[in-house]
């Protein structure tokens, strides 16, 4: 991979506009595909990064006076997390209806249950979730990876940032701050967020009886002439993928992504090189440094049909990038908690934003344009080989996202082993590490079951057991559950 400066121009030709007719159609594909409809009547302002997003979202709760919706993936114990949690206990203390979501995956080593604890006793209500269950061996894989709040009904903020002290960096020790985007909304929109809270605080109910206090359906009044659609993604629904596949083929002028875990699925890859093949200005904004190395090495794999195609694909020389967002032909952008995996897409619980306004894309464009400043460009070299020549300085991104950067890892191993053995597409040198680490992992699996088999077939053994122990409880429940109904009929 060669690298050149990410400040060369590429002209694009002006915005071709479509006709109402076609505007009136691709409204409702998009509304059937993605599940949301367009709402109008909103304002909506980007805000980046933690320096922007947290002193919003606090002052936000310190005004709240009904409620306060808070979801996050990651909560951590930490001065950022600590100072959250301080004033949403002042406000529950206060009358005013506090609920809060975590996730059980996200919250592991940095300590979100006992920091919560002062909520709760200030009565505010907290839900953990998708614990693990043992009646349930592979529930744990879908997470709720929204990051959200809203408050009165009246604002809210959707982004990709989580609560921690890694967002804001430490100038003193000379650490970055990491890169991430959000927004806050008024409007009727504000309403569709809330009811994508009540999605999840129903599903991570449990035994908990608590219900909302609130009536998610309230309708906030206009506020602005800005049309949005929130996109609350679901488990196996695959609204997003399905937009985001539309997106890029749909997509006229110009097509520019950033993505902090981008592990490149043949369907879309084959959209953005279609897209990029007829004309449109398709660019691609990825962690240089990603707080999971062998991720990064992932990612890079997939480059080489990127950039066959003439997609621009540029790494970020900072600190983590963890922003998730799309902007297309300067009229329509998405900020979000998706990112462009199939763990986001298809497993988990996403929440993403999409504004149909030329202001809001080009203020969108802007900002892109100037993290391209701070990013280094990736090019196929003479001999076609995608490597860097200048190896720009990296810096200490920490950890997130364990589960759906697991899952996406997971699946490009598997693309690359499947590519291999089935010759469906063309192998890439980039790709010959990873061949290489799965080959020696295999020689080793060989060596273990010839030595000691019972160290591969005891776990096999257990696992077994304990699928079958579940799919036991769950028939018998369901027998129980089925009596108990026919009994209920008889009376």
């Amino acid at each position: 991979m060669e690298t050149t400066t990410a400040s060369q121009p590429r002209v694009i030709a002006p915005s071709r506009r479509a006709s109402p007719e076609l505007r009136r159609l691709a409204e409702q594909v998009f509304t059937r595909a993605a599940g949301a409809p367009l709402v109008g009547g909103n304002t909506v302002r980007v805000l980046r990064d933690a320096g922007e997003n947290y002193p919003a979202w606090l002052a936000a709760i310190a005004g709240a006076r009904r409620s306060v919706l808070f979801e996050n993936y990651i909560i951590a114990d930490d001065a950022a997390g600590r100072e959250f949690v301080a004033a949403l206990t002042a406000r529950a203390q206060a009358g005013v209806v506090v609920r809060l979501i975590y996730d059980w995956m996200g919250a592991l080593g940095v300590g979100t249950r006992s920091l919560l604890q002062p909520l709760v006793d200030a009565g505010g209500v907290v839900r953990c979730f998708n614990t693990p269950q043992l009646d349930s061996p592979f529930g744990w894989l879908t997470r709720d990876h929204r990051k959200m709040l809203s408050v009165d009904g009246v604002v809210g903020y959707v982004s990709g940032l989580c609560v921690s002290s890694k967002w804001q960096g430490d100038a003193q020790r000379g650490i970055d701050p990491w890169r991430d985007t959000g927004i806050e909304i008024r409007g009727p929109a504000v309403a569709d967020i809330e009811r994508a809270f009540a999605q999840t605080w129903a599903a991570a109910a449990g035994n908990d009886v608590d219900e909302l206090d609130i009536d998610p359906a309230q309708e906030a009044l206009p506020a602005g002439d800005m049309l949005v659609r929130v996109l609350a993604s679901q488990p196996t629904t695959a609204g997003l993928y399905r937009l985001d596949q539309m997106i890029a083929a749909m997509a006229r002028d110009s097509l520019w992504l950033t993505d902090a875990y981008f592990v490149g699925v043949a369907p879309y890859v084959q959209a953005l090189r279609a897209a990029a093949l007829d004309g449109v200005d398709v660019r691609l904004l990825v962690p240089g440094n990603s707080d999971v190395p062998l991720l990064s090495r992932l990612s890079r794999s997939g480059y080489r049909p990127l950039l066959e195609a003439g997609i621009r694909v540029f790494e970020w020389n900072g600190a983590m990038l963890h922003a998730k967002t799309a902007v297309a032909d300067r009229r329509w952008a998405r900020v979000g908690s998706t990112n462009l995996n199939i763990a986001s897409w298809i497993s988990n619980y996403e929440l993403d934003v999409a504004v149909e306004d030329e202001g809001f894309a080009h203020c969108m464009q802007e900002m892109y344009e100037e993290d391209l400043e701070h990013a280094t460009e990736i090019v196929l070299s003479d001999k076609r080989r995608v490597r860097p020549s200048v190896v720009p300085r990296r810096h200490a991104a920490g950890s997130s996202g364990r589960a759906s950067r697991a899952a996406a890892g997971a699946l490009r191993i598997g693309n690359t082993v499947g590519a291999a053995f089935t010759n469906r597409r063309m192998l890439g040198p980039a790709e010959s590490g990873l061949m290489f680490s799965i080959a020696l992992g295999f020689l080793l699996f060989t060596v273990i079951a010839v030595v000691a088999p019972l160290a591969i077939t005891g776990p096999l053994a257990a696992l077994a057991l304990w699928i079958a122990l579940t799919l036991l409880v769950r028939a018998w429940r369901l027998r129980k559950h089925g009596a108990g109904v026919r009994q209920t009929g008889g009376d």
